[in-house]
């Protein structure tokens, strides 16, 4: 299946989507089979989101083939599934740099391809924005219709459901394709859809007419898999008309791997849709490569891979990651407390809370793709009095700041936030990088925000964040290996408000926030064999600020820099404000806050991507010289790390 070996000679055809247009359907579903292939190859090299690409290499065929990308505009959910659309649509030769620096993003990327009408990687946008293009297309804008690939895991959130019921109350022609990837297509169940789908190429059977209908004809087996269907698209058992009733036409369901059966389903939709219409087509995740199908996740995420074997080939990390070692102190701290509950948003093995479920399954809760329910839902717990851990990763928890205000802050609930991924993340990209929640959360009145500079520090977080109950409390911590620092047997409760220092000196002082105090450390270091005398601190809190330690490094220095994994307008803006409150910016002390740039930074490894935002340590001691020696200024340090 690699590359070298496999032959593709209907692939090698297409140059753009308008190429499959010239093909039989015979021929399309070769095609399909020599994407799926070349999928298999391309990730094998970069790594990736396989499975979910897998599962929808035959409706992506499909749907180019029929509809008329880029006029149409393709909008796919999350964009975990748009490896195979990428390859249809002229990118072909440039998939070997996906989610590498100055490659191809993992994600559609409107500045990428014209043939990527909506960037996405957060889930469940894509029927909002379908229905926006659609306004625009009845409004004239040069645009045809909009079609919305979306998962049955994204269309679980409310922000789906509010679309659909915006759309169906819209009443305009708009087509969205479900993606079921819950039901395998067993022969009964494909025999259904072809049944199903030979109806549609005749007439629209309301949802009505299908319940009723069909489902009498069909043998007890059969019946079992159209009530499933319709449960899963109307929440209803009988024949409940919930689509029906927003507006929405019901086609299916559609065995999402049969690519005739999928070209005349959107034949049909394309030539007879007046209103809304919802398709629903069953698929396999990872479908096609047995590795992928056989695997528990179904290879929803690998890094490289052998083809033939499908082992992925990992990097042995020198200690543990960060999500490990909070899943593993927040089970020993639940097992000394039974009040402790978790919560997590359809991500228990991303964010380390499986642990805790294997032990403790009756007090985790995954409340699916749902953050703002999941965070006024710990709320709700800690109201009643438990200690609800709520695990989110900090670019998700963007989706839940209005609970986080309204529903806990403005409450002082005792919600702990144990905020993964948190900084630069690496190949996923500005779209899943953990740049604001230090900005996002200091600012809220009454939140203790915390970040921990390594593995041990943030086995003591787990600890105090468990014992705190005066209201919210947040800690962060980066994606990937720790720094190798030795793990306590049990975390201590941490002072709240109080920092250590790690190093002292006497000319300059670095106040880091988070795993960066690495860098800093690596920074005074090369600084003292410059004769650069340099304090380190870790400030261990944003909010409530150290300030008594703030003020001794003022005073004692004769400047601060601040480093932090986050935007400007975190943790160097709370220590500028306070210095600049007790007046203490007036006596010549030089800050120079470093954080991340006021601009998102694309995809790369982390150190390319800290590099790309000036965060290294060359550059940390860049501006420490410049303080000190500001008519010479220094543009270049030599590291000797």
């Amino acid at each position: 299946m690699t590359s070298e070996t496999t032959t593709t000679p209907h692939l090698d055809r297409i140059v753009g989507p308008s190429d499959l247009k010239h093909m039989k359907d015979a021929e399309l579903a070769v095609l399909a089979g020599e994407l799926r292939n070349e999928v298999i190859s391309v990730v094998s090299e970069t790594g990736g989101h396989l499975g979910s690409s897998l599962g929808v290499v035959e409706l992506t065929v499909a749907l180019h083939a029929v509809f008329n990308a880029p006029m149409d505009k393709l909008i796919w959910d999350v964009g975990h599934q748009c490896y195979p659309h990428k390859v249809l649509t002229g990118r072909r030769h440039r998939m070997r740099t996906l989610r590498q620096k100055d490659g191809l993003s993992g994600f559609t990327k409107r500045d990428e391809s014209e043939f990527d009408p909506f960037g996405a990687a957060h889930s469940s946008t894509s029927i909002s924005a379908a229905l926006g293009f659609a306004v625009g297309r009845d409004m004239g804008r040069p645009t045809g219709d909009a079609i919305a690939v979306i998962g049955d895991g994204s269309i679980s959130a409310g922000m789906a459901y509010e679309a659909l019921n915006n759309a169906g109350a819209e009443g305009r022609r708009l087509i969205v394709v479900l993606n079921d990837n819950e039901m395998s297509i067993a022969p009964p169940v494909g025999a259904m859809s072809t049944y199903l789908s030979g109806l549609y190429t005749e007439q629209m059977l309301s949802m009505k007419d299908l319940a009723e209908g069909v489902e009498s004809l069909l043998p007890p087996p059969m019946r079992d898999g159209a009530r499933r269907a319709r449960q899963m698209v109307t929440g209803q058992g009988s024949s409940g008309t919930l689509f029906e009733e927003l507006g929405f036409e019901y086609m299916g369901p559609v065995d999402g791997h049969d690519v005739r059966q999928l070209l005349r389903v959107f034949r049909a939709a394309r030539a007879r849709a007046k209103g809304p219409v919802l398709i629903h087509c069953c698929t396999v995740k990872g479908k096609g490569y047995s590795p992928a199908e056989n695997s528990t996740d179904k290879y929803h995420g690998v890094s490289k891979f052998d083809v033939a074997t499908g082992a992925q080939v990992k990097s042995k990390p020198n200690a543990p990651s960060y999500t490990s070692v909070f899943g593993n102190a927040l089970t020993d701290a639940a097992a000394r407390d039974p009040n402790i509950v978790a919560i997590t948003a359809a991500m228990p093995s991303g964010t380390g809370v499986n642990l805790m479920a294997k032990r403790f399954p009756d007090r985790v809760f995954d409340v699916g793709i749902a953050e703002q329910h999941g965070v006024t839902f710990a709320a709700g717990m800690a109201a009643s009095g438990l200690k609800p851990f709520c695990a989110i990763y900090s670019t998700f928890l963007q989706r839940g700041y209005d609970q986080i205000v309204h529903d806990v802050a403005l409450q002082k609930l005792p919600v702990r936030f144990a905020i993964d991924r948190a900084g630069l993340v690496g190949a996923d990209g500005a779209t899943h990088a953990g740049s604001f929640d230090i900005a996002y959360l200091s600012n809220l009145p009454g939140f203790t925000v915390m970040a921990a500079a390594d593995e041990a520090e943030l086995v003591h977080m787990v600890e105090t964040a468990a014992a705190y109950d005066e209201g919210p409390i947040a800690f962060r911590y980066p994606r990937g290996a720790g720094v190798g620092a030795a793990l306590p047997e049990q975390g201590k409760v941490l002072e709240i408000g109080k920092g250590r220092i790690m190093r002292e000196g006497t000319d300059l002082a670095i106040l880091s926030l988070g795993t960066h105090l690495e860098h800093a450390q690596a920074a005074a270091a090369l600084l003292e064999a410059e004769g650069v005398s340099v304090t380190v601190a870790d400030a261990r809190f944003a909010k409530p600020l150290d300030t008594q330690l703030v003020e001794e490094l003022a005073r004692d220095h004769a400047g601060l820099i601040t480093l932090e994994q986050g935007a400007e307008g975190g943790f160097g803006s709370v220590v500028l404000h306070h210095l600049a409150r007790r007046g203490l910016l007036d006596k010549g002390l030089a800050v120079r806050p470093l954080t991340l740039p006021d601009r998102f930074i694309h995809q790369g490894s982390a150190d390319q991507m800290y590099e790309d935002a000036g965060l290294t340590v060359d550059e940390i001691c860049i501006t420490c010289l410049n303080i000190l020696f500001p008519d010479g200024k220094v543009v270049e340090f030599p590291s000797r790390a």
